[in-house]
């Protein structure tokens, strides 16, 4: 067997394996999906949910209660995401939604702050009470714009004591 071919044989191999590590990623995730059977969908209207996506994870404190299913925009072209939650969970009818970022460039997920009713949510309650998605752009815009200001004053008042 010359070099060339050890090579080719080596690359496959690696490839194979790749495709198996992926593969066993899929199903375990499609077993714990189906672990969670018992679902209830919600509806949560947000003004805004840049980039989250169907399948996005649903958290209440740092724990995956459900997935996001859809999301579609309203009558008013509000975002409406649709959310499976686990029925084991009660989650109160006046929890709040919100988008949250993994890290600066991380992914978006949808957090639930539980509220103090004790009425549970129920299939096709709506979750109104939502903070929306913050653009990193915006925020580095911001960010820059104090810096800007800050620096001005600074100069200003390094003026004025001359």
């Amino acid at each position: 067997m010359n070099l060339e071919t050890k090579e080719q044989l080596i690359g496959t191999l690696a490839l194979l394996v790749l495709l198996a590590v992926i593969g066993f990623m899929n199903q375990a995730r499609n077993v714990t999906t189906a672990a969670n059977d018992g679902r209830i969908r919600v509806d949560a209207l947000f003004g805004r949910v840049d980039g989250i996506q169907p399948g996005a994870e649903v958290r209440m404190g740092g724990i995956r209660i459900g997935t996001v299913a859809e999301q579609r925009l309203d009558r008013e072209f509000r975002a409406v995401l649709t959310l499976n939650l686990t029925d084991r969970i009660p989650v109160p009818k006046d929890s709040s939604a919100s988008v949250q970022t993994d890290g600066l460039f991380g992914g978006k997920y949808v957090v639930l702050e539980p509220g103090a009713s004790e009425e549970t949510l129920k299939a096709g309650d709506l979750i109104a009470l939502t903070q929306d998605a913050q653009v990193v752009g915006d925020i580095l815009d911001m960010i820059i714009s104090q810096g800007r200001a800050a620096l001005a004053a600074r100069k200003g008042a390094t003026e004025q004591a001359k």
